[in-house]
Parts: C-alpha cells; sequence; structure tokens
C-alpha cells in the first residue's frame, strides 16, 4: 500500500510487475486474497454475491484445468460471446494464463458477421451463455467446422450438436488446481478486438499485453483510484473501452465491480449499488438529460427556475475551481439550491459518485454542463480500439468539458492534413489480424497512427475532436458539410433516440430519426 498526494491509501499494481494481463490477476491475488472482486446478481436468490480475489484465483486456475483438457496450444484463438458477468473474466483470465489469445464478441452481433469473425480469427473454442447466443450460433454451424469445443453458461438440453456441452460438465470437480501464468509473453499478442466493420468486413485489432497493461497504468494515472471505490460495469466487455477501463483497471487497483444486471435495469442497480464510479458513453447521459427535461415540462415555473439557477451556479462554481472564473455572490446560494435540486439529481445515480468518465462519442456541451452544473464530477476521454483504447483524458483537477483532455504520459499528438489527428503511443497495436494492407494504411512508417478524425489543440495541450474524415458530406454544389454538431443538436430533443443526417452528393440535407420508445406512445 501506498498514498496518494491526497493521503489517501492506493494499492496500485505497476505493468512491470506484473508483466502480463494474467500476471495482474496473480499479484492481486497476492496482494488482496480476502477483498471484494466482483458482485452479481443472482437470479434463483434475488440476492446481489460477493467474490474475493483469492476465490477467483481458485476459479480461474479451475478453468485451466478445463481448458487444458481441449489440447490447446500457446497462441490459439479462443472466444467469448457473453454478457458482462464473472465467468467473462474467469475465462479471459484463464486463456490469457496460458498464453491463448482471446476473441470477445457482442452479444447482438449478426449471426454471420459471428461466423466471419470466429472464422477469420481461425478460433478452436467458444464460451456462450444461453439459449438467446445458442440460437444465433446454430444458424450458421455449418460455417464453424473449425470448432473443435463450445462451452455453455447454462445447460442446453434440447441441443444436439456433439461439440457443446454446459459449464458445470466441462468444469473439472472443484479441487486444488494451480494458477498458471505464462510470464514471457508480455509482447505477444493477448486479444483481437474486431472492430464495427461499417464499411466492408470488421478488421481484427491484434492487442499485446503490453498495450493494454500501458493502457490501464497510464489511464489511472490521470485520476485516482482507490481499493475501496466501487465501479458498476453495464457497457460491454466485448468493447475495448469497458475492458480497460472497467475490468483491467479496477484490477491493477484493487477495486471492487458490480455486474449491471441489465440496461434497463440501470436506474435501479444505480440505487442499489451506489457506485463511486461509473464508465459510460454519450448515450446513457443523454437519456437521463432528455428524461429530466421531459419532466422540467410538468413542474412549476418556479421548480424550473430554482433548477436551472442550480445548473447555472453549480457551473460557475466549477469554473471557479478549475481557475477560469472568479467567485461571485451568487455562489454563495449553491448550498440551498444543492440541497433543494442538485442532490436529489446525485441521488438517482447512487448518491456516491466520486467521478464518471465518458467516452466512446462527443458528449453534448448542453448535457456535459448540465450534469457538471449539478455536481457530478464528470470527465470525457478519447481513443481508438486500435490504441487500446485510451489516448486523451481529463482530470478531475484539470477538467476542459468541451475537449477530450490531454494526452496520457507517453502519447505524441500532432495535426496532420486535413486537420487529422495523428498519435504514437506504448498502446499502438501490433496491427490488423492477416491485414497487411489495412495495417500500412492505419500506421505510417513512422509510427504514427491515423485516427481519421479532425482536431485542434490548445495552449493548454488540451484536443478538440472538430470532426470525422470520411463524414464530411459533399452536396452536389460542393458545399461541405460536417453532420455531427447538426445530428447532436437533433438528438438533444427527448423525442428523438438516434439521428443520422445524410446527403452527400445531393443538392439537400436529410435526416434519418428514429424516434423515443417512450415518448412517442405518451403523445401520439
Amino acid at each position: 500500500m501506498s498514498s496518494d498526494v491526497a493521503g489517501r491509501s492506493t494499492d496500485i499494481i505497476p505493468p512491470e510487475q506484473a508483466r502480463t494481463l494474467a500476471g495482474l490477476l496473480r499479484e492481486r491475488v497476492r496482494r488482496s486474497p480476502d477483498a471484494v472482486a466482483y458482485r452479481q446478481f443472482n437470479p434463483q436468490t434475488r440476492q446481489w454475491e460477493d467474490l474475493r480475489w483469492g476465490e477467483l484465483g481458485r476459479r480461474v486456475a479451475r478453468w485451466q484445468a478445463a481448458l487444458a483438457r481441449e489440447g490447446l496450444e500457446r497462441g490459439d484463438r479462443v472466444a467469448v460471446m457473453l454478457r458482462n458477468c464473472r465467468e467473462w473474466v474467469m475465462f479471459d483470465q484463464a486463456a490469457l494464463g496460458m498464453g491463448l489469445v482471446v476473441i470477445p464478441l457482442y452479444t447482438d452481433d449478426r449471426p454471420e458477421n459471428v461466423a466471419y469473425i470466429l472464422q477469420n480469427a481461425g478460433a478452436r473454442l467458444l464460451l456462450i451463455g444461453g439459449e438467446n447466443h445458442w440460437e444465433r450460433i446454430a444458424q450458421v454451424r455449418d460455417q464453424l467446422g473449425f470448432l473443435v469445443r463450445i462451452v455453455c453458461v447454462s445447460p442446453l438440453p434440447d441441443a444436439t450438436d456433439p461439440r457443446l456441452v454446459s459449464m458445470d460438465a466441462w468444469l473439472p470437480a472443484s479441487g486444488d488446481h494451480t494458477l498458471r501464468v505464462e510470464d514471457d509473453v508480455a509482447d505477444a499478442l493477448a486479444t483481437i478486438v474486431y472492430t464495427s466493420g461499417t464499411t466492408g468486413r470488421p478488421k481484427g485489432v491484434m492487442l499485446s499485453h503490453r498495450n493494454i497493461l500501458w493502457n490501464a497504468y497510464a489511464a489511472q494515472s490521470k485520476i485516482s483510484v482507490y481499493p475501496d471505490d466501487l465501479f458498476l460495469s453495464f457497457l460491454p466487455l466485448s468493447h475495448t473501452f469497458e475492458r480497460t477501463v472497467g475490468y483491467y483497471l479496477p484490477m491493477m487497483c484493487g477495486s471492487t465491480v458490480a455486474y449491471n444486471r441489465s440496461v434497463p435495469e440501470l436506474a435501479e442497480d444505480l440505487l442499489s449499488i451506489r457506485p463511486t464510479i461509473l464508465v459510460s458513453v454519450p448515450r446513457i447521459f443523454e437519456r437521463v438529460y432528455n428524461k429530466i427535461q421531459a419532466g422540467l415540462t410538468e413542474k412549476s415555473p418556479l421548480a424550473r427556475k430554482l433548477f436551472a439557477a442550480a445548473v447555472d451556479i453549480g457551473w460557475r462554481r466549477f469554473e471557479c475551481q478549475q481557475g477560469r472564473a472568479a467567485r461571485s455572490a451568487g455562489m454563495l446560494l449553491w448550498p440551498l439550491l444543492h440541497r433543494l435540486v442538485a442532490a436529489k439529481v446525485m441521488a438517482k445515480l447512487g448518491g456516491r459518485l466520486r467521478f464518471a468518465v465518458c467516452g466512446g462519442a462527443p458528449l453534448p456541451p448542453a448535457i456535459a454542463r448540465l450534469f457538471i452544473g449539478l455536481g457530478l464530477p464528470l470527465v470525457q476521454g478519447y481513443g481508438l480500439t486500435e490504441t487500446s483504447p485510451v489516448l486523451t483524458a481529463n482530470s478531475i483537477e484539470d477538467n476542459q468539458p468541451f475537449s477530450v483532455g490531454t494526452p496520457l504520459a507517453d502519447v505524441e499528438v500532432r495535426i496532420g492534413t486535413d486537420d487529422e489527428l495523428l498519435v504514437r503511443s506504448p498502446g499502438v497495436m501490433l496491427g490488423y489480424w492477416d491485414n497487411a494492407r489495412a495495417t500500412a494504411e492505419m500506421v505510417d512508417a513512422e509510427g504514427w497512427l491515423h485516427t481519421g478524425d479532425q482536431a485542434r489543440v490548445d495552449d493548454q495541450g488540451h484536443v478538440f475532436i472538430t470532426g470525422r474524415l470520411k463524414e464530411i458530406l459533399v452536396l452536389a454544389n460542393g458545399e461541405k458539410v460536417p453532420p455531427a454538431d447538426m445530428e447532436m443538436a437533433i438528438v438533444m430533443d427527448p423525442w428523438f433516440e438516434q439521428v443520422m443526417v445524410i446527403g452527400d452528393n445531393r443538392p439537400f440535407l436529410s435526416a434519418l430519426i428514429v424516434f423515443s420508445a417512450e415518448r412517442w406512445p405518451l403523445e401520439a
């Protein structure tokens, strides 16, 4: 244990001590065997259950004993198609400790996409969750002859595929299994994460143990994370943002992770779990923002004025704390406004959040201003799957909410042609799996990764993402239009759930809009 500048105890495992992602677990088990690692809801008992680090290590060793019986060799690929849960972590850690390469799959991906990824990676074993996952796999199982084993967490009594086995039948009896950690694979391939494939087939991003360990360590250096912190995990672990920041980083810092039951139950889980740290994407805050705005329309004029005053004065208070504004007389009203307005909103988020991290897409400024004004320490970051993923982030002390922060330690940034953001860092991928051409297009000969995002950097080093090169719409008259700001403005309306502005090579702009499933029945 050591202490940070605030005098609080930290227990951070540095990358050089962990050496590998599996070594990270081994060291955490050694340091904190009796501390709670994970909290998960048991639908049978209707109770939240804790799993401690020492027990996690024993269970991972049991999973390794099962994997060893499949005749897998170092470097073989294994895949996981499972919602966030302890079994995801056990499988991942067991495989990584044996030198295997883990392929995460989205649980709601199209069957043909899943088949392509498994085939492209040459996966030999697949872990799935239950009947809904098997239904997807069964549609393409004639294309999956290379799989030697499919393990299902929940039993499927009616399935007839000889490769399919339930997790309970597959795992050996509990006993004295040895936790295995290959220490000499720090620079070796740890995982292949397939991009969404919005244009063409998905590409497999190859990340090493060292890539991800460095990224988790550099990210936690921006904002202190403590052993008594509690994360609420709801973004899919198949997404590198959640995997690095919501899984490996808490393990590095000795924190506890609770798994959200489902996104529809997120509001309830925030109240029951009461997390101290939330890793999120803008869409979650947009939904809460829209609910707040819709609720305000039903309030009295006085209540609306009090709410607006709380946001306004809270924002001024934040700007003062950041050294960008002077104190004003209106700030004397903050204790009253906090009690009457802000505290009630923060209570719906659990009431204990030390900070929330938002990434994955731009956060509309009005939404950032509202939540920060109400007292939520909300910081944005930026990155790509190809960079493990975090490149830049704000800190609590230096928080420029309309930027994506300053570069992490050892990250270099520069602005290239057409204002494209170029980066170099220890987190840059090994390349794309079996796709040297795409790798060369993404990372140049000098090691600069071309993000495809347009950006500017201010005098303090804050990075502002201003657009996307490939998303610029060129109208029939030659006018160039960046659609992101328009889309962001439209989706701020509670009526709308999603929006896409189109108009390339046309004389006018149009928008494809998905209406809010909650608002439409109420107003129709």
